[in-house]
């Protein structure tokens, strides 16, 4: 695995903690790959993630956004054999229990999950409030500045 060596952005940048905190778990993290997931781009500020959870039924998958994490969770109920009677002989499907964190950036939201053919869909979509987003700023002539008024004694400033 490659390693970086950041400290010559750490020297430059100001504010930048939380992403550089980021990419150091990211390559330090040895997390297994259980269960596989996919993360694709599904428009301009719309993401999906897919999760292989084959086995699992919805009651023993949860989903938790809080602040700019996304847990999901899986927990196989303690039932070793299937409610027919019949003895497993060999497993081979995982059932284990798991946890996967992702880390999402500002504005990301969850906005809908469903569970199709084995596979858990997670549907994300970056919302930008308008407070957020740039604004273009007018750039004034050489005309007269504008007066403040001085509200304690009601006097016009200079």
């Amino acid at each position: 695995m490659r390693s970086y060596d950041l400290t010559s952005f750490y020297r430059s940048t100001v504010g930048f903690d939380r992403l550089f905190n980021l990419l150091d778990q990211v390559t330090s993290d040895g997390s297994p790959g259980y269960p596989p997931y996919n993360i694709e781009r599904t428009g301009e500020n719309a993401y999906r993630i897919s999760v292989a959870v084959s086995g699992f039924s919805q009651a023993e998958l949860s989903i938790v956004a809080k602040e700019n994490t996304l847990t999901i969770k899986g927990e196989k109920t303690a039932n070793e054999n299937s409610g027919n009677g019949a003895e497993v002989l060999y497993r081979g499907i995982a059932s284990r229990a798991f946890e996967r964190v992702f880390q999402l950036a500002d504005f990301v939201q969850v906005k809908n999950a469903s569970l199709e053919n084995g596979l858990l869909h997670v549907d994300l979509v970056r919302e930008i409030p308008e407070a957020k987003k740039p604004r273009s700023i007018p750039i004034g002539g050489g005309e007269k500045a504008p007066q403040v008024v001085d509200g304690s004694a009601g006097k016009v400033a200079a």
